[in-house]
């Protein structure tokens, strides 16, 4: 089977995450949605529909069928998708699911309700409904390792999952609010408390002392440290130090110094209002908890404060007292005392730095993406 994960005209919808990757490759839960059908579907080609300037790198498959991006599949969906016919498509009510755009037939999908992402604050509220589910997928009918004697487990054993090769020694873990899955390689160190729910992807791990709330994923490679709280790492970032995360969406190959805080709750209570790509300015929503918003490939210093409901684009440097704007564009280099355009030649070279400590660098796919958002913004 051919399937193309279509941005569904929603691209703009998830940036900064989405700049530099289709909608259908960001992470929630254990799994990206390319990877979620891959699971289903092992046999399947999968491609995307998206941005021209992102085609290259994530090309279309020709003569796929076309699944909308924002959906998160289920077995139910899954099968829907599989027994579609031609010149048909597959709604929820007035959500387009899969199928062909501007087909002549219409038909309601009748199994259970997908989790749907209707804006990128989804990504962390509803990850509690998709780790779950990821969880369920993944470790259905297999054997986890076992967990040492040095651990204290709260909660039910079977919704522990242990990859082999993971580390997992002095740490309480409770599973009675989630379950928690620790993948190949990754290391939870001595003294972190977790209350899940929790995915840690391959190689990833928790710091010394780490206190994590759920529902949280670190994405592969992700080291993190301190106090966490529902928050989505997409892969290859780092928050190694004290201080506090929460409600968060952090893109790829971002680095938090040691310190970094970030509010996620406004001082009277109220709603968060936080910038929109799609507008050009600051929206108003119905969230009351939203933390940083940070694109691949940022950075910010030690100490370094983040105003509720704050969005980062990609390969900025964020530094120095004060908190920055709340809307901080790509490519940009200071703080809350002042900034100025940081030159592409020299962030290509900062983020090759941190690739090549993980043997890394930059493709020239990607360089030509990074080079099409400085251009462009």
């Amino acid at each position: 089977m051919k399937i193309n994960i279509s941005d569904n005209g929603l691209h703009l919808r998830f940036a900064p995450l989405s700049l530099t990757r289709p909608v259908g490759n960001l992470r929630m839960g254990i799994f990206t949605n390319d990877e979620r059908w891959k699971q289903f579907l092992p046999e399947a080609e999968i491609g995307f529909e998206t941005e021209e300037y992102l085609s290259k790198r994530f090309p279309k498959i020709e003569g796929g069928v076309t699944v909308n991006a924002a959906v998160i599949p289920n077995e139910d969906v899954v099968a829907a998708v599989m027994h579609l016919e031609q010149n048909t498509a597959l709604f929820l009510n007035d959500v387009f699911l899969a199928g062909e755009t501007n087909a002549a037939e219409k038909i309601q999908f009748l199994g259970e309700t997908p989790v749907i992402l209707k804006n990128r604050w989804d990504i962390y509220a509803l990850n509690h409904l998709v780790l779950k589910q990821d969880f369920d997928l993944l470790t259905a009918g297999r054997k986890s390792q076992k967990l040492s004697k040095t651990n204290t487990l709260i909660g039910p054993k079977e919704m522990l999952f242990i990859e082999e090769g993971a580390k997992v020694e002095a740490a309480i873990l409770n599973t009675s609010t989630g379950p928690i899955y620790i993948g190949e390689n990754a290391e939870i160190m001595e003294g972190s408390i977790v209350r899940g729910p929790l995915a840690m992807c391959e190689e990833s791990a928790l710091k010394l002392g780490a206190k994590i709330y759920g529902a949280t994923t670190l994405g592969p490679h992700c080291k993190v440290g301190g106090e966490v709280n529902n928050v989505v790492f997409q892969a290859y970032s780092n928050k190694g130090h004290d201080g506090f995360l929460g409600n968060a969406l952090i893109g790829e190959w971002c680095n938090l110094g040691a310190d970094t805080n970030t509010s996620n709750l406004k001082n009277n209570y109220g709603m968060v209002d936080t910038y929109s790509y799609e507008t050009n300015g600051q929206v108003k929503t119905d969230v009351q908890f939203m933390g940083v918003c940070m694109g691949d490939h940022s950075k910010c210093g030690i100490n370094t404060m983040f105003n509720t409901g704050t969005v980062t684009g990609v390969s900025s440097n964020i530094f120095g007292a004060g908190f920055p704007s709340k809307f901080i564009p790509s490519f940009t280099w200071g703080g809350a005392e002042g900034s100025e355009p940081f030159r592409f030649e020299k962030a290509v070279e900062y983020a090759n730095n941190m690739m090549a400590r993980r043997g890394l660098e930059l493709s020239s796919e990607e360089i030509a993406i990074l080079k099409y958002i400085h251009d462009v913004q």
